[in-house]
């Protein structure tokens, strides 16, 4: 498949803390790890925030990584990745891209929740073992430290609710999530804050290497809508 690996890369620019952990950027360090795919990556200041039309048709699985610059992208760009994961792209959503234009438009809610920053540990249960999203891992995996999300989390009911995380401070969240929308795969996934390696944890890169297989396996044939023309003939009345 290929992927296409987005990322801000505005906090590994602006902070040492989070330019040390990922000196060649979150979506490089998420680009090292993606096993047996054909991937690039682009980034918000490149010239259409790097996702040209040729780089969308050229794309079965966008990973999105946003934080602090949501507002920065521009909205066509947001139009035209919601359109093509009606079409069929797979779009594996990372972290704070809750809050991002294309997941947004996607799930039509707000997409708030409560959040805390506190390096508290994050115990990841997984709820549906027989998912493929979860193939490899045990009943459950923890970071060590992590930024907290917690319950109500503005979003429809997920068609599948995979894993949920407990926080030392006593919040859970729904961290692992799909969707469907027209002929696109949807992932979201919860861990991956800025100034914490969670992107070099191998359970971490075990959930979103299977979450690009999931994302991206065989769609349906696309579906035209609109006027129609009749398959059998119509007598006239």
């Amino acid at each position: 498949m290929k992927v296409t690996v987005w990322n801000e890369y505005r906090h590994e620019k602006d902070s040492e803390v989070v330019g040390e952990i990922y000196p060649e950027g979150i979506h490089g360090q998420i680009a090292s790890f993606l096993e047996g795919h054909e991937v690039t990556t682009a980034t918000l200041d490149e010239a259409e925030h790097g996702l040209t039309d040729e780089v969308l048709d050229n794309t079965d699985v966008l990973i999105w990584w946003g934080h602090k610059a949501h507002d920065e992208v521009a909205d066509e760009i947001a139009e035209k990745v919601r359109q093509r994961v009606w079409d069929g792209m797979g779009l594996v959503v990372l972290h704070s891209a809750h809050f991002s234009k294309p997941f947004k438009l996607l799930m039509g809610t707000s997409c708030d929740l409560k959040w805390r920053e506190a390096n508290e540990k994050e115990r990841l249960w997984v709820v549906d073992p027989t998912h493929p999203i979860v193939d490899g891992l045990g009943e459950y995996f923890e970071l060590p430290e992590e930024e907290m999300y917690g319950e109500h989390f503005d979003i429809p009911v997920p068609d599948e609710l995979i894993m949920l995380s407990w926080f030392e401070g006593g919040e859970v969240f729904r961290s692992a999530c799909t969707f469907k929308r027209g002929n696109g795969k949807i992932f979201y996934f919860r861990p991956g804050h800025e100034t914490h390696p969670t992107y070099y944890d191998e359970n971490v890169q075990k959930v979103i290497n299977n979450g690009v297989n999931w994302a991206g396996s065989v769609h349906g044939q696309k579906h035209y809508y609109g006027n129609h023309e009749p398959l059998e003939e119509i007598k006239e009345k």
